[in-house]
């Protein structure tokens, strides 16, 4: 058999060693064994293996992934593991989000050991990915409260905690929180290879190499309808209720469910999502008192020398551990006192995370004996930090002042909320400026959300949050604003202005546009219009958020394919202080599929939208939500235990939009009917496609004539093109650039050429490709397919049907914007197919032996059934061959 392989090389003019060479390991096995039997001749690496002819009912031919090696942090934190382990010497705390419309409040704790985060509302995990806070090494979450505002970033933090390899990650905070990560699984799976350690505030203190964190609940009377809720005695702390048997849910029911309640009409903090009473808790909010371990001071050498110890000896070993414990020494006659020679010990900062969303929850801070304790002066325990979590209104209530009056001067108080004028998402700022200059009206600037600045009038010393600023704990308590972000908008012009041939091609750009081209649309016509929200894939980035897009069909009617995590705040950077108008303008919201980048940012869009309904003082109505019929379960489980939400949502299950499908059901077919006019279609229409488990697309037709298609994530699909056809717009995925081919059917994606070919298979007037996978966070490569009838979006990208023959000209511009980035991806490309080439030649080598295998076993059938006695001969000569090749062992490498 080596002979057999060696003669297939040299045909091919290659040794063993080329095979060596392209990273590909061949181990000869089991030649024949039984006529009806063929074992594997090669076995290649998992990389090497050729994609399966019949995909399964998800599409996908995916590789089983190498297990992750163990972390290098995981790594070093086992080694430390002994009696004589030094405490952190840089702790610091560190702002993320500063409350405002941009990020919700969290905030990010750093020693050299631990890392921690408190809170994780939406855009916690693009904000640490664009400020390089390693999300990786995250040890703890905490969580103030269940409400979305805390956890909308949590479900799509999870992921990434998982895909990163990390092995465990301890969650702090109300009971409900394990409720929550079970909802999280509907969607995300089972999150297999990460241990979620849920520690609810009943659970003793959580302590580890930094500091020991102690939960206090603050329980809140609140009023609901006109009345106060008392508490009930398993309400009320340290009560643990009984368990109860969970009734089995599945989307249908929890629909029939959804439509008893709106017949019902109940109320919203009712329970709406069960028979059962709900889990959900909005009285309680949890505070963290988080105290550092206590370090001994440093050996001071200099002063260990005047003192004659014996330096570089085995004897001072003994002298410096005494003296580090605080206990004198004598040596040779003179008494040596601890602060002769060592600088002071440490006895541990504490500081206090404490959220208060309304004026309801001052009471129980006030009361708390807890925090009592930390507002002693000259005390260990005295607070060295209060971040406090809380709205202006409560900042300015009188009781809630005398108790910031209570701590000592010496404490500092850091606020986050919606008075912050920070930047967060710097990158977003500086890309759409430079893009600017392209374009002003198909990429305009961003706006401001954020109310106009002013002062607190506060008791004591405060800083207002900026995102990254620093209170450093350890070794030397002050505050730090170097990392602060600064927006300056002409620093951006003038870095791209300078860029090689940018201007000029800019200038070439704007000559083109001028001469003008026929276009079918008048420049007039304002609508539609499309908004590109969000135009990455997988997980939200500096530049690309994750899936999004708003449609504005009239003046007064909006309706969004997809919404991904933080699309709401993606509105904000676009309108700006109109943000509330266009809340109230979305009437419905189409939801292709249930990845965590394309819905998280639903319930957030839920809850502002009826916050700016009731801010313009407009009726209240339900948002029609077009879906897979799984979100149903989904959101029955957050309202059920974390938060009401149910009363702003009608579903319209997906599979009711397909072609040709009866729907029995008379309030469906009323959703259906409201849709239609509302946005005055003459047809919504969804289809399958292919991706996972209920992904579907969807095709709207306005009764004026334009027809706009939605592929969601999906390979190149016949239903796609059928349902598309002479589509006006076409908005189709292209995750991966040409030569992924075969990533992209394991990941169930298009590349761009093939995204272009739906187009023109389906006839459509004019694509755009969106959701790039985030290796292209800047631009995606350009394929020869490239054509007049073919644009890319970015974030903030605005595009009118008069745009369609512009958008085609903005493609030198950008290039010569981009063209450090896409030299890099080029230089990438030709790397990877190098490696092709060298292996493709030891491919064809196994695909001629796997042939060559299936033709002896033809044969092999076809002798038995003319001659059975002398097969049978023949057969057991060829196992006794086989048994002497697996004796040798045979490889070759």
């Amino acid at each position: 058999m080596y002979s057999l392989f060696s003669q297939k090389l040299a045909l091919l003019g290659l040794t063993s060693a080329h095979v060596t060479s392209a990273g590909v390991t061949v181990f000869c096995k089991n030649y024949f064994c039984a006529s009806h039997r063929v074992l594997q001749l090669l076995t290649f690496c998992p990389t090497m293996q050729p994609n399966s002819s019949s995909c399964q009912r998800n599409f996908s031919c995916k590789r089983q992934k190498p297990q992750k090696d163990t972390l290098r942090h995981i790594k070093n934190r086992e080694k430390r593991k002994g009696p004589n382990i030094h405490s952190a010497a840089t702790v610091y705390v560190q702002v993320v989000g500063a409350g405002n419309r941009d990020a919700g409040s969290s905030i990010y704790v750093f020693s050299e050991y631990n890392r921690y985060l408190f809170n994780c509302g939406e855009g916690t995990q693009r904000l640490m990915q664009e400020h390089k806070l390693k999300i990786a090494r995250l040890d703890s979450i905490f969580l103030t409260r269940m409400n979305w505002a805390n956890v909308g970033g949590l479900p799509g933090m999870l992921l990434t905690l998982k895909d990163s390899g990390l092995p465990q990650c301890f969650l702090s905070g109300p009971p409900q929180l394990e409720k929550f990560i079970d909802a999280v699984k509907v969607f995300s799976g089972p999150l297999r290879g990460l241990n979620l350690a849920v520690r609810p505030y009943t659970e003793p203190e959580y302590s580890d190499e930094t500091m020991t964190v102690y939960q206090v609940p603050l329980y809140a009377k609140l009023e609901c309808n006109g009345h106060r809720r008392q508490f009930s005695p398993e309400r009320l702390p340290g009560h643990v209720s009984p368990p109860r048997s969970p009734k089995p849910r599945s989307p249908k029911t929890d629909l029939l469910q959804l439509e008893e309640n709106e017949t019902r009409g109940s109320e919203s903090d009712s329970s709406v999502g069960s028979t059962e009473i709900p889990a959900r808790d909005p009285s309680l909010v949890v505070a963290f008192i988080c105290k550092l371990h206590s370090r001994k001071g440093n050996f001071l050498v200099e002063k260990a020398k005047e003192f004659g110890l014996p330096l570089g000896t085995a004897a001072i070993g003994p002298i410096i551990t005494a003296l580090k414990n605080g206990q004198s020494i004598t040596y040779e006659g003179k008494e040596i006192l601890p602060e002769d020679v060592c600088t002071p010990s440490d006895p541990g900062a504490v500081f206090i995370v404490i959220e208060c969303p309304n004026e309801e929850f001052i009471k129980p801070i006030l009361e708390s004996e807890q925090l009592k304790r930390y507002q002693t002066e000259a005390s260990e325990n005295t607070a060295s930090l209060v971040v406090h979590m809380t709205p202006e209104t409560v900042l300015q209530n009188d009781n809630y002042k005398k108790w910031m009056e209570g701590f000592p001067s010496t404490t500092e108080h850091l606020i986050l909320n919606e008075t912050s004028q920070t930047v967060h998402n710097l990158r977003i700022h500086k890309i759409q400026t430079q893009l600017n200059l392209i374009h002003p009206e198909i990429f305009p600037l961003l706006k401001s959300s954020q109310n106009k600045e002013h002062l607190m009038e506060l008791p004591a010393p405060y800083v207002q949050g900026e995102c990254l600023l620093k209170y450093q704990l350890r070794p030397k308590a002050e505050w730090q604003r170097d990392a602060v972000p600064v927006c300056n908008t002409t620093e951006f012009m003038e870095e791209a202005l300078q860029l090689p041939d940018f201007n000029a091609k800019v200038e070439e750009c704007k000559q083109n546009l001028a001469m003008g081209t026929t276009n079918l649309y008048r420049k007039a016509d304002e609508y539609p219009e499309v908004v590109f929200l969000g135009t990455g894939s997988a997980i939200p980035m500096k530049i690309r958020n994750v899936s999004s897009t708003l449609v504005r069909v009239s003046s007064s009617q909006c309706i969004l394919f997809d919404c991904g995590e933080g699309t709401y705040t993606q509105l904000s950077h676009h309108y700006g202080g109109d943000v509330d108008e266009v809340l109230c303008k979305i009437s419905a919201a189409f939801i292709s599929h249930l990845h965590a980048d394309h819905h998280t940012g639903l319930l957030n869009l839920l809850i502002q939208r009826e916050r700016a309904l009731k801010t313009l003082k407009q009726p209240f109505r339900p948002l029609l939500v077009v879906a897979p019929p799984a979100i149903i379960t989904w959101l029955f489980q957050y309202h059920d235990h974390c938060q009401a939400i149910l009363k702003h949502i009608n579903v319209i299950p997906a599979k009711c939009l397909l072609e040709g499908r009866e729907v029995p059901k008379f309030k469906t077919r009323s959703f259906i009917q409201l849709l239609l006019e509302t946005y005055n279609l003459e047809k919504f229409e969804t289809c399958l496609v292919r991706h996972c488990h209920n992904a579907f697309a969807c095709s709207m037709v306005h009764k004026s004539g334009w027809k706009i298609v939605y592929s969601g994530d999906t390979m190149p699909c016949d239903a796609l093109i059928q349902m598309g056809k002479d589509a006006t717009l076409l908005i189709h995925e292209a995750t991966l650039e040409d030569g992924l081919e075969d990533v992209a059917l394991e990941k169930t994606h298009s590349t761009t050429s093939q995204a272009i070919n739906v187009g023109m298979k389906m006839n459509a007037e004019f694509i755009m490709l969106n959701h790039f996978s985030q290796r292209y966070a800047k631009i995606p490569l350009f394929s020869a397919d490239f054509n007049e009838k073919v644009g890319i979006s970015f974030d903030h990208m605005r595009v009118r049907l008069a745009d369609f023959g512009a958008i085609p000209k903005l493609i030198p511009p950008l290039k010569a914007l981009f063209a450090e980035e896409i030299e890099e991806m080029e230089e990438r490309r030709e790397k990877r197919e190098m490696k092709l080439m060298k292996v493709q030649p030891v491919l064809d080598v196994k695909q001629e032996l796997e042939n060559n295998v299936k033709q002896r076993q033809q044969l092999s059938v076809t002798e038995e059934l003319r001659n059975p006695t002398e097969f049978s001969t023949k057969k057991r000569d060829r196992e006794e061959n086989c048994q002497d090749l697996e004796n040798k062992k045979l490889k070759i490498i």
